[in-house]
């Protein structure tokens, strides 16, 4: 698409435009389909404004469709984990990745907020516990996470250590996703391991298939609503057969209680 130009007039935009525009997307933008998916639903948004602000007066975006696909970026089981913890890598490079990321698994943590975590942000709360009392970076959404102990012993490992407050000697993402991957291949992990893959472990290894309602769930990694935690937290075959051994228990005992 080759319009030689900064800026086009909204009266200029037709159907034409919108699908040539799609096709920049994916083809000179290198862009897959959901990245390609965003980019059309925020330029929907602007002619939609203009068409409620009468600066247009047909709709360039009649009769089109795009579907966002459903991504199954997946999660590390607890071997893997175990496997991740258990392994002595011989270099502090990989170490301190291995730690953040688990320190992650185990609070949920996107990133950004791991990054900018200081002490500050980590309080007693009315249990007499240590939370993790933060807001997210993306949404502004307060974030409270009750720490357990893998956490908590990774905040002593390098407590004193930091300067500002920083709980975590954190490198920037890029570097943090590539080390990632070197560990992956060194504990023989075959899943395509980023630093994103630990919030959707949380959701469905540390929590959800322990038991943890998905409502918590959903309040510790500051959704505003289920749907979204829906796609970080995977119900598990193991989780189904607990759940169905609890039940199965339960009628045994009810059973038991009506027998004559």
């Amino acid at each position: 698409m080759r319009y030689n130009v900064s800026d086009i007039s909204l009266k200029e935009i037709d159907h034409r435009f919108v699908m040539e525009f799609e096709f920049f997307l994916r083809t000179e933008s290198m862009c897959n389909v959901n990245t390609t998916y965003k980019y059309m639903r925020f330029f929907k948004k602007i002619i939609i404004m203009a068409r409620n602000n009468g600066w247009i007066l047909t709709d360039p975006f009649g009769n089109y469709k795009i579907r966002y696909e459903k991504v199954d970026r997946g999660y590390l089981t607890d071997d893997e984990l175990k496997l991740m913890m258990d392994k002595n890598f011989g270099t502090t490079r990989l170490e301190q990745v291995r730690d953040i990321f688990i320190f992650s698994c185990y609070t949920g943590l996107a990133y950004v907020d791991v990054s900018q975590l200081t002490y500050d942000d980590i309080r007693e709360s009315f249990d007499k516990n240590l939370w993790i009392m933060t807001k997210r970076e993306k949404t502004n959404i307060d974030v409270n996470v009750p720490l357990l102990d893998v956490p908590k012993e990774i905040i002593e490992k390098y407590q004193g250590k930091l300067p500002n407050k920083k709980v975590l000697p954190v490198i920037s993402n890029q570097k943090m996703n590539a080390y990632l991957k070197e560990i992956a291949s060194v504990c023989g992990i075959e899943k395509n391991l980023t630093f994103h893959l630990a919030r959707h472990t949380f959701a469905t290894t540390i929590t959800l298939s322990k038991g943890v309602p998905i409502e918590s769930v959903s309040k510790m990694l500051g959704h505003t609503n289920i749907q979204t935690t829906q796609i970080y937290a995977r119900i598990t075959n193991e989780k189904i057969s607990n759940d169905m051994t609890k039940l199965a228990n339960q009628l045994k005992k009810e059973n038991q209680k009506t027998a004559i």
